[in-house]
C-alpha cells in the first residue's frame, strides 16, 4: 500500500509532503518578512501605521486560521478577477501553490511582528544608549547591537511559527490543495485503509518536526553563544 510505484501510494504521500513543505517555506518567509515590517512599524511608525498595523494583527489572530484561509482564498480570487473584468481582461487561474503561499504568509506575518516586537523591546535600553554615546550611526546600532542581541529572544517564537506553518499547510486541504493531508485522504478513501494511510501522514509531519527541532537547536545555541547557558 505505500510502495513508491503504482499501485502503491507512497508516491502521492511524498509528492503532498513536498507540495506542504514548499508552502510551509514559502508561507513562512513571506511571513518573516511581512512580520519584520509589522514590527518595525509599531515600534518606529506614525500613530496612523500603528493603528493600521494593529488592526491588522488583532484581525489575524482573532479570527481562525480555518476562516481566514477560506476568505483569502475565495475573495481574494474573486476580487483579482473583478479587477481583471473591469480592466476588459480575462478571468485568471490562482495558481494553488502561490494563493497557499500567500495565505500563510499573511497569517505568519500578524504573528511573526509580535514576536519580533517583543524580542526588540526584550533588549537592555542601556546596551543601545551606550552605543549611541560610543557614535554608532542607526545602521551600526542595527547590525552590531541590535540583531544579535534579539535574536535569541526571537528564535523560540520564531521557531515556533515554523512548527505552526507546517501544520497549517494541513488546513488549504479544505480548498482542493494537494498537500499531504489531502493525499493522504484520497489514499485511504481509496482503498479503506484509514489507519495505516493517517499513522504514515502522522509519521512524516513528526519526522519533519524533529529534523526542525534539530536545526533550531543548532541555530539557538549559535545565537546564544557568549551568553549564561543554563
Amino acid at each position: 500500500m505505500l510502495s513508491l510505484e503504482p499501485p502503491g501510494w507512497g508516491g502521492n504521500l511524498l509528492r503532498g509532503l513536498m507540495n506542504s513543505l514548499q508552502i510551509a517555506v514559502g508561507g513562512y518567509a513571506l511571513g518573516l518578512l511581512i512580520g519584520v515590517f509589522t514590527a518595525c512599524g509599531k515600534l518606529y511608525g506614525g500613530i496612523i501605521t500603528k493603528d493600521i498595523l494593529g488592526c491588522y494583527t488583532t484581525i489575524v489572530r482573532a479570527v481562525p486560521e480555518l476562516v481566514l484561509i477560506l476568505l483569502l482564498y475565495y475573495a481574494g480570487t474573486d476580487v483579482i478577477n473583478q479587477l481583471m473584468f473591469w480592466l476588459g481582461k480575462d478571468p485568471v487561474n490562482i495558481n494553488g501553490l502561490a494563493a497557499g503561499i500567500f495565505v500563510i504568509g499573511v497569517v505568519q506575518g500578524a504573528y511573526s511582528g509580535e514576536v519580533i516586537r517583543g524580542a526588540v523591546l526584550a533588549i537592555p535600553q542601556g546596551q543601545l544608549e551606550a552605543a549611541r554615546a560610543y557614535g554608532f550611526t542607526g545602521w551600526q546600532v542595527l547590525r552590531r547591537i541590535t540583531l544579535p542581541a534579539m535574536l535569541p529572544y526571537a528564535i523560540p517564537g520564531l521557531a515556533n511559527l515554523w512548527l505552526i506553518a507546517t501544520k497549517d499547510t494541513a488546513l488549504l486541504a479544505v480548498v482542493g490543495f494537494s498537500e499531504l493531508t489531502l493525499e493522504t485522504r484520497q489514499a485511504a478513501g481509496a482503498t479503506r485503509h484509514y489507519m495505516l494511510f493517517y499513522c504514515a501522514a502522522g509519521v512524516l509531519y513528526l519526522l519533519v518536526t524533529l529534523i526542525s527541532n534539530h536545526v533550531i537547536g543548532r541555530i539557538e545555541r549559535w545565537s546564544r553563544r557568549g551568553f549564561y547557558q543554563v
